[in-house]
């Protein structure tokens, strides 16, 4: 584990509680997997490297951002479109032995530029957000079920070792990250098969709380915390309808679970003039000034919208938002529309560094990501297929990830 790996102390998942879920970390600051130095990450933290990115003037800012999304790419790691350097970062990466992975939700914290397009981690928090048998399967809708909870699905989820959701057999155990949308549903952002002897998990938000019984209800669960643990409230708030939560436990019997540990979900700052930027699902949605993604109030009716037009805004819309925060609200300078029900949108990942592992254009790896660049419609930039092979400094894109393999788009030689 990382030098300075988040515990049950503090605002990070606290795997100490629950050390048999933990799944482990890797890699020497704690983050392991896509994030691991390779000594390739160009945002260095000293800001000599003419990137642009300092401490300063119109690069990096002195203060801390705080960004919650899902791991895009790799380069150090990519959250929501922003490269951070993640060379100094400490932190933990809970039930992913092998680390950090694309489309795992994430939370980093530390100083980024006034475009959200650089950042420098300081902190790096990462956990499954749901794992328990499916119960239900909709391939055709791209959703199914797990513990009471409907787990979305869209053109960005990633497919550890499956080729899609069709591929999925009924009453299977499954690891889900996401995003929480309204009460009751996930976005997932990468779906993994699990041992069914996998302890349980479910995040969501909390309705009917009963601070008497000490229960409350995540989707179609009821959670009893009477014996649970309480970790990382922010300001030490209460629990409360409307919070995000993260739950481990033990299902006790059908719609119920005893928790072990219940986690505020990635809590958000509410201080004003934090920078802030994060992606998730747009509920109670009156119009651009007046919405929510992952339950937090945000006034968009300024932003620069782009990835659609403002007019595709509203409920179940999947954006990133990124702004300050002032009055409790995140005032949004900048939006990127990313899925329209019924429509769709970009799904985008991106790998920098170099070639490892090469067998052949269907068979490599960057950053520790396996590849495929053999499809006939795959972009080449300053070279060929050819030119790929151990060592070659390279940026992909993709835009699927299946079977755990990024298939590449475009491949453009460094």
């Amino acid at each position: 584990m990382g030098p300075a790996a988040l515990g049950a102390a503090g605002t990070g998942p606290a795997a100490a509680a629950n050390p048999g879920d933990a799944g482990g970390t890797a890699a020497g600051n704690g983050l392991g997997g896509i994030a691991a130095d390779d000594g390739s990450a160009t945002t260095a933290s000293s800001g000599d490297d003419g990137s642009g990115v300092g401490s300063g003037g119109t690069g990096v800012s002195t203060a801390d951002a705080t960004g919650v999304g899902a791991v895009d790419g790799a380069g150090s790691i990519i959250v929501n479109g922003l490269r951070y350097d993640t060379r100094t970062a400490v932190g933990q990466v809970e039930d992913a032995p092998a680390g950090l992975q694309l489309g795992m939700s994430v939370k980093v914290i530390g100083p980024v530029n006034a475009d959200y397009t650089q950042g420098i981690a300081r902190r790096v928090e990462s956990a499954a957000d749901i794992r328990g048998p499916v119960t239900s399967l909709e391939p055709a809708q791209g959703r199914f079920v797990i513990l009471g909870t409907t787990v979305t699905t869209d053109e960005a989820t990633v497919w550890a070792d499956a080729a899609g959701l069709a591929a999925i057999p009924a009453g299977r155990t499954l690891q889900v990250w996401g995003l929480p949308a309204a009460p009751g549903v996930l976005r997932a952002t990468r779906v993994e098969q699990r041992d069914p002897s996998a302890a349980v998990i479910l995040t969501g938000t909390v309705q009917n709380l009963d601070t008497i019984r000490r229960s409350f209800s995540l989707g179609g669960l009821v959670v009893d915390y009477g014996a649970a643990v309480l970790s990382g409230s922010p300001d030490g708030r209460p629990l409360a309808n409307g919070t995000l939560v993260r739950v481990r436990g033990t299902a006790a019997a059908p719609g119920g679970l005893v928790a072990t540990l219940v986690q505020w979900w990635y809590p958000l700052p509410t201080a004003d003039g934090v920078q802030a930027q994060f992606s998730g699902i747009v509920t109670d949605f009156a119009s651009p000034g007046s919405l929510r993604v992952l339950g937090f109030p945000v006034d968009a009716s300024a932003a620069q919208v782009n990835g659609g037009p403002p007019g595709a805004l509203g409920n179940g819309v999947k954006v990133e938002v990124g702004g300050v925060l002032a009055g409790g609200v995140l005032r949004a300078t900048k939006l990127k529309i990313r899925h329209v029900p019924g429509t769709g949108g970009p799904a985008s990942f991106d790998l920098i560094g170099a070639v490892g592992a090469f067998r052949s254009p269907a068979d490599f790896r960057v950053k520790g990501q396996p590849v495929d660049a053999s499809g006939a419609d795959v972009q080449f930039v300053n070279g060929t297929a050819a030119n790929l092979g151990n060592g070659v400094r390279v940026s992909i894109h993709g835009t699927r990830v299946l079977n755990g393999v990024l298939m590449a788009a475009s491949v453009r030689f460094e």
